[in-house]
């Protein structure tokens, strides 16, 4: 009974809102038929003062309404049932609203902005619709472009963000995303939800792969890349798109690891690890939408935080952009979080904190119109949201051009240029973790070898991560594929055989007939890890939602391993996870342990080329891999007091640390030398020069990372943090004198009342090639007066 009349309640709400105060739109629109706001020559904020002249405080509230794609919907209502929508991130539809219903809202001018419409031909549509309405404003179209536009199919897809952390190379980031944003408006979409710069501390979390790692100026660093590729200087024009950074605040270290659920964490630790990577994007990349998270911070629902929304973000940072919620967490700041008693004091409470923008479906837009009314909410909170989305759309050209040109967008998606991009990102991102008495690379006379090859993740897309539809079977190398393709050419037999297409299908008797055929083989490689992919939903063993218990391998992986092993022959292991995997005996066992993540497209021909040598491999972990899920909380930059006893049954070291990678060469690394030894002022600089020597026999690139750390703080510092790095790419018997650069703000941290300082004392300075203190040399730089970075 409940469930119909809430739908009756739903279809009489859209009824209503779809007639509205037409007459007075239609009246205000047709005062001028030239109206300033069609003037392409006119300034940006002259067009939105004369639209929002026109408009009603229902058009504005119009603007800040987002749905889900009408070929979405579609799917959606034949995929999930009304009662999973409520757990649901992934599928959306409206229960007694029929697509037709919303493409009427739509030709109304009803709605603002769809999500997840995939097709350039359904973009179109949408946008023919909306220049029915009176007051012809286009949509902004936004999409879940993680890592290339990964929900359309035939787009490039690069490697995962974890994976592009582990390249330590902002360029080749920040010229994939620009490649991105060029495939998003070939077809259609204006607004990319990401970079998801959350700073990982619990590896449980399934979203650990749509993270750049666990240090906060990696994680900056590769959100500026993002958001700049994506955005350019301020994303005008036709070939950019909006960065969205999400999620505020503080979902990677929840209180279990699993997603939405509660963070406690103080306000100290808010400030010097989770929110950093959010102040650069604002005063750095000027990111222009930012996204609130699914959980609470002590006890605040962040889609009602009013201090991290606007006292921090807009008025302390100065946010010039628009906030979105993050799925249904409106909704849900009265149905999880239970701090409001309903839908409209929902909105009420998120509004007033800053919300601009609900995604997503009906309802929202007559309940705000009443919070207004009954002065609640103050109409300016609605005025300032409508003039942010309206400026997206009048900068980003869709007044004047809402639609794409079809055949373009299959010239543009999967392009030789993104191809390229994609395959060296690949290639940079994986890490070598073991290579015992040189194993690797395989020599490239084969002379008959053979290589069998086995595993969950061997022949089939996993290796492309979340976030990503099934792309076409031609625009994807798997791992099988791309060592064939090589291993014959270099002399060897490849043979393969399914163990198990997921971890969750592995069989005792395939076990039994992998080891069988293993037997006749010379090499060994198993490819195992996790699994993802999102349009796997049953499989998926990590990813959105599907958070992870342990560390390990999932299923009866480890029990193929051993009986391979058993065998004696050299076992080359690959992984393929965004996650980490805590496997110390497999590591202990194998002959090699190859980290590809989940590197993308080209996922098989990177790997092949590694494995054959053809690529030295260059890639660092962005986090830390703990020996097992009992060592969590593992970070590199702990506090000092984190390791003063340790743990009865487990070591307190980790498996392999932040920033470590193995390479088919050797580098050397001289004392670093300081360009002065005292900083003096907010503006100085003071270069940190290593002289770094490929002391090997093959060519190679190696990582340059320096850390930091305060030596005596009027709070407790991190034992050491990343501050820099950069990539040098060698000569056996070469050197080069690598510089790395020191400003106010790599020595500054929050005092008392949280003001940005430097205070006087001394800092060590730390260089090498991992944050493991054996492949670390230090110097001392000091400060003499504090300096106040906000003054």
């Amino acid at each position: 009974m409940k469930k119909i009349k809430r739908k009756a309640i739903v279809v009489l709400a859209l009824s209503t809102l779809a007639l509205f105060a037409c007459k007075n739109r239609e009246q205000a629109a047709s005062n001028n038929d030239n109206p300033l706001y069609l003037d392409a020559s006119a300034s940006i904020s002259d067009r939105i003062d004369d639209l929002m002249s026109r408009m009603t405080l229902e058009d504005k509230v119009y603007q800040m309404c987002q749905y889900v794609g009408l070929e979405h919907m579609r799917a959606a209502e034949s995929k999930i049932s009304e009662e999973e929508l409520d757990k649901n991130d992934a599928l959306g539809f409206y229960p007694g609203v029929h697509s037709d219903s919303v493409g009427r809202l739509a030709a109304a001018g009803k709605i603002g902005s769809f999500l997840h419409v995939v097709t350039p031909e359904e973009a179109n549509y949408l946008q023919g619709l909306a220049l029915k309405s009176p007051l012809k404003i286009p949509l902004l179209i936004g999409i879940d472009a993680i890592h290339g536009n990964g929900l359309v199919s035939g787009s490039t897809i690069y490697p995962s963000p974890i994976s592009q952390a582990a390249t330590f190379d902002d360029a080749l980031i920040m010229e994939g995303s620009r490649q991105t944003a060029l495939e998003m408006r070939a077809n259609g979409m204006h607004w990319s939800f990401t970079p998801n710069i959350d700073v990982l501390r619990d590896p449980r979390w399934g979203r650990t792969g749509e993270t750049y790692g666990e240090d906060p100026y990696l994680v900056g660093n590769m959100g500026i890349a993002t958001i700049k590729g994506l955005q350019s200087d301020d994303f005008t024009g036709t070939e950019n798109v909006i960065a969205c950074a999400k999620h505020l605040i503080a979902g990677s270290s929840s209180i279990n690891g699993l997603n939405a659920s509660p963070t406690d964490v103080s306000e100290r630790t808010l400030f010097e690890i989770f929110l950093p990577p959010y102040r650069r994007a604002v005063q750095e990349a000027n990111v222009f939408s930012i996204m609130a998270a699914h959980n609470e911070v002590a006890g605040m629902p962040g889609h009602m935080d009013k201090f991290m929304m606007n006292d921090l973000m807009r008025e302390r940072w100065g946010f010039k952009g628009f906030y979105v919620s993050d799925w249904n967490d409106v909704s849900r700041i009265a149905l999880w979080h239970h701090v409001a008693k309903d839908f409209k004091q929902s909105i009420e409470f998120s509004v007033n904190a800053g919300m601009d923008m609900n995604m997503h479906g009906p309802v929202f837009d007559k309940l705000l119109v009443e919070l207004v009314k009954e002065g609640k909410v103050d109409e300016s909170r609605v005025n300032f949201a409508c003039s942010k989305i309206l400026e997206a759309k009048f900068k980003m050209g869709l007044f004047e051009n809402p639609y794409v040109d079809i055949k373009k967008a299959k010239t543009v998606n999967f392009s030789k240029a993104h191809q390229q991009n994609a395959l060296e990102q690949a290639r940079k991102a994986i890490v070598l973790q073991t290579n015992k008495n040189g194993t690797l690379p395989l020599s490239d006379k084969g002379q008959g070898k053979t290589i069998f090859i086995t595993g969950p993740n061997a022949n089939n897309q996993t290796t492309l991560g979340d976030w990503v539809s099934p792309q076409p079977e031609e625009n994807v190398v798997t791992m099988v594929e791309g060592i064939t393709q090589i291993g014959e050419a270099n002399g060897y037999k490849v043979n393969y055989f399914d163990s198990g297409d997921r971890s969750k299908e592995i069989t005792d008797a395939n076990i039994a007939t992998a080891a069988q055929k293993a037997k006749q083989a010379d090499i060994c490689v198993l490819v195992l890890g996790e699994n993802s992919f999102r349009h796997d939903w049953s499989r998926k063993t990590t990813g959105e939602n599907i958070d992870r218990a342990t560390l390990k391998l999932s299923g009866n992986q480890m029990k193929l391993a051993n009986k391979i092993l058993d065998l004696g022959k050299p076992v080359i292991v690959v992984y393929v996870s965004g996650s980490p995997i805590a496997e110390p005996t497999l590591e202990e066992r194998a002959s090699a342990i190859v980290n590809t993540w989940e590197s993308g497209a080209f996922s098989g021909q990177a790997t092949a080329e590694i494995l054959f040598g053809q690529v030295n491999p260059s890639g660092k972990l962005p986090l830390t891999i703990p020996r097992s899920v009992g060592q969590l909380q593992m970070v590199y930059n702990h506090k000092p007091t984190a390791y003063i006893h340790k743990y009865n049954t487990e070591k307190k070291v980790p498996l392999h640390p932040f920033g470590y990678g193995l390479s088919y060469t050797t580098f050397s690394f001289s004392e670093p030398t300081l360009s002065k030894t005292t900083f003096a002022g907010k503006d100085d600089k003071i270069s940190v020069n290593v002289q770094v020597t490929n002391t090997g026999k093959v060519a190679g690139d190696e990582v340059v990372q320096m850390y930091i750390r305060d030596n005596i703080s009027s709070y407790t510092r991190p034992v050491k943090e990343l501050k820099a790095y950069k990539r040098v790419s060698l000569n056996p018997g070469e050197t080069k004198t690598v510089s790395l650069d020191i400003n106010a703000e790599s020595l500054a941290m929050y005092d008392r009342d949280y003001n940005f300082v430097v205070e006087p004392g001394d800092f060590t300075i730390m260089t090498g090639d991992s944050s493991a203190d054996k492949d670390l040399k230090n110097t001392t730089l000091s400060v003499s007066e504090l300096i106040n970075l906000e003054k």
